[in-house]
C-alpha cells in the first residue's frame, strides 16, 4: 500500500436546500452545522492518519476560493493545492482536471474523491474501508463507498450490488435513481441496495481512461483547461474557454454508471450528507423533550424542533416538529417533514430577483469581510472587518463619498497623496472620486463602520488601480 492516496475535494455547490444560512455565496460546506469547525475542515481533518496521504487537492469555485483559502489557514493546513473552476461544469470535469493534475509530474496517484459537506462520526470504520477500497484500485477498479441504509430514505440514489461478505468489495449491478417510497422500501427489504455517497476512490490514469472511453469530449476540454491553466497566488487557475467547452455531467453518468470496472464496498460509518434540515436535525444534539437550539433561543412546550438563531433571540411556543431558522436578513419557518422543499423555496426567490437568495448580508472578501447594517435613500451603513496584514484594493469611486471610523485596531488610510494612521474612535472622510484604501498594519483584526453617501451605492462603483488579489 505504498502507491500515494491524494484526497480530491470537491468544495463546488450551491447549498440551496440549507437555504437560508446555506447560499450560493457561502454554502453549507463552509459552515459550522455539527461541532466547531466546518464541514469542509471536518472533511480535511478527518483523512489524519490514512497511510501514504499525499496534499489534498480541492477543486473549489473561482469566487469561493479565499473563503476556501482561509478555512485552510485556521486548521494550520498549508500544502494543500486549490483548482479554480471558472464555472460549474459537474463532477466528471472537477475530478478530471484534478486527476490530470495529480499526474502532472509523472506520477500516477489513488484519488480518494470526496464532496466536502459530509458528515461521517465513525472515522475508523472509515479509514478501514479507504484501505480495502485501495486494494482494489490498484487491481484496476473503480470504487464507490456504498452507505448501508438504516431506512427507506427518498433523498438519495441507490446502489445494487452483487452479493458478499461485509466489508469485501462487490461488484456493482445498477444504480438507480432517487426512488418513491414504496420502491425504496423493496430496496431495504432486499438487501441488496446501498446510498450512493457520492464518494469514490480510483487510480487516476483509471479513471482518465474510462473517461476518454465513454465521454471522451470531457477529457478534451479538461486537457486544454489544464496546459493552459495558469498560477494566481496559491491557486491554479483553469483556462476559462477550454473548461467551458466540456460537458456537463456529473460522474456516475459519465462513467460509474457505464464501466464495466465499478464496485462499491460497504460504509456504515455514520454517514450523512446533510442535504436538508431534517438531515442537520438528525446529528444534532437534542433536550429531553427532542429540541435541537443553536444560538440565542428559548423554548417553551415544544417538541421534536430545530431552532436555529443566529443574530438575535429567537422563541417558540407550542410548536411541534418545526424548524426555524433565523439570519440577519431572513426567516424560515417550516414543518420538519417539508425539508426536501427549501430548494423550490429559493428558486422562487431568484425569479423575483432577491439577493437574499444567493447572498448573505455579511459578504466574505479575501481581505476578510462587510455587513451592510443600514441603508436609506442616498445613504449605506457597513460593519467592515480587515484582517492583520490584509490591504482592499487601490480604488476610487465615481458617485459616492466614504466617512470611516475606527472601531477597534489599526487603520493604515491612503487618501489621495496622503497617508496616514488611525486608530480607535478616530475618523476620517474620502472624498468623490478621490483615489484611496484601506490596511490593516497590526496583528489583531481591524472593525470600522463606513458611511457611504452619494447618488449610486453599488458594489460595482469601484474603479481598482491596484489589487493584490488578482481581482479586475
Amino acid at each position: 500500500m505504498n502507491t500515494p492516496l491524494v484526497p480530491v475535494i470537491l468544495c463546488g455547490g450551491s447549498g440551496t436546500r440549507l437555504w437560508p444560512l446555506s447560499r450560493e455565496g457561502y454554502p453549507k460546506q463552509f459552515l459550522r452545522l455539527s461541532g466547531e469547525t466546518s464541514m469542509l475542515q471536518q472533511t480535511l481533518q478527518r483523512l489524519a492518519g490514512i497511510e501514504a496521504l499525499a496534499p489534498a487537492l480541492l477543486v473549489c469555485n473561482e469566487s469561493s476560493r479565499f473563503i476556501v483559502a482561509e478555512q485552510l489557514r485556521e486548521i494550520g493546513l498549508n500544502n494543500a493545492r486549490m483548482v479554480l473552476e471558472p464555472m460549474r461544469r459537474n463532477t466528471a470535469p472537477a475530478i478530471a482536471t484534478a486527476a490530470l493534475q495529480a499526474m502532472e509530474n509523472g506520477d500516477d496517484p489513488i484519488l480518494l474523491v470526496l464532496p466536502s459537506d459530509h458528515v461521517i462520526l465513525d472515522t475508523p470504520a472509515f479509514h478501514r474501508a479507504i484501505n480495502l477500497a485501495r486494494d482494489a484500485a490498484e487491481q484496476g477498479n473503480l470504487l464507490t463507498f456504498g452507505i448501508t441504509p438504516t431506512g427507506p430514505e427518498t433523498g438519495y440514489g441507490y446502489i445494487r450490488a452483487e452479493g458478499g461478505a461485509a466489508g469485501q468489495v462487490q461488484r456493482i449491478l445498477e444504480f438507480v435513481e432517487k426512488p418513491a417510497l414504496a420502491q425504496a422500501e423493496k430496496y431495504i427489504a432486499s438487501g441488496d441496495y446501498f446510498w450512493n455517497s457520492g464518494m469514490f476512490l480510483f487510480r487516476a490514469s483509471r479513471y482518465l481512461e474510462e473517461l476518454e472511453r465513454f465521454q471522451p469530449a470531457v477529457l478534451v476540454a479538461c486537457r486544454a483547461a489544464v496546459a493552459d491553466a495558469k498560477s494566481d497566488l496559491d491557486f491554479i487557475r483553469l483556462d476559462k474557454d477550454a473548461y467551458a467547452a466540456s460537458p456537463d455531467i456529473a460522474v456516475d453518468y459519465a462513467v460509474m454508471e457505464r464501466t464495466s470496472h465499478a464496485a462499491t464496498i460497504a460504509l456504515d460509518a455514520g454517514w450523512n450528507d446533510i442535504g436538508s434540515w431534517a438531515a442537520v436535525f438528525d446529528v444534532a444534539k437534542k433536550d429531553a423533550n427532542n429540541n435541537s437550539a443553536q444560538g440565542d433561543v428559548l423554548m417553551q412546550d415544544c417538541n421534536d424542533c430545530l431552532v436555529h438563531g443566529n443574530s438575535r433571540l429567537v422563541t417558540a411556543i407550542g410548536m411541534r416538529n418545526t424548524v426555524i431558522v433565523e439570519t440577519a436578513d431572513a426567516v424560515l419557518v417550516m414543518d420538519a417533514d417539508q425539508a426536501q422543499h427549501t430548494k423550490t423555496l429559493v428558486a422562487q426567490l431568484i425569479h423575483k430577483e432577491r439577493s437574499e437568495a444567493t447572498m448573505h448580508r455579511e459578504v466574505f472578501r479575501p481581505w476578510g469581510s462587510y455587513d451592510s447594517i443600514g441603508n436609506g435613500e442616498r445613504f449605506q451603513v457597513k460593519r467592515i472587518t480587515v484582517k492583520p496584514g490584509a490591504k482592499l484594493s487601490l480604488q476610487m469611486h465615481h458617485h459616492r463619498a466614504e466617512h470611516w471610523i475606527v472601531v477597534s485596531g489599526t487603520a493604515q488610510i491612503t487618501n489621495g497623496d496622503k497617508e496616514y494612521l488611525l486608530t480607535e474612535n478616530q475618523s476620517t472622510y474620502i472624498p468623490l472620486g478621490v483615489v484611496h484604501s484601506l490596511a490593516n498594519p497590526g496583528k489583531l483584526p481591524l472593525e470600522l463602520i463606513e458611511i457611504q453617501s452619494g447618488s449610486y451605492l453599488g458594489e460595482d462603483d469601484i474603479v481598482r488601480f491596484e489589487d493584490r488579489y488578482g481581482r479586475a
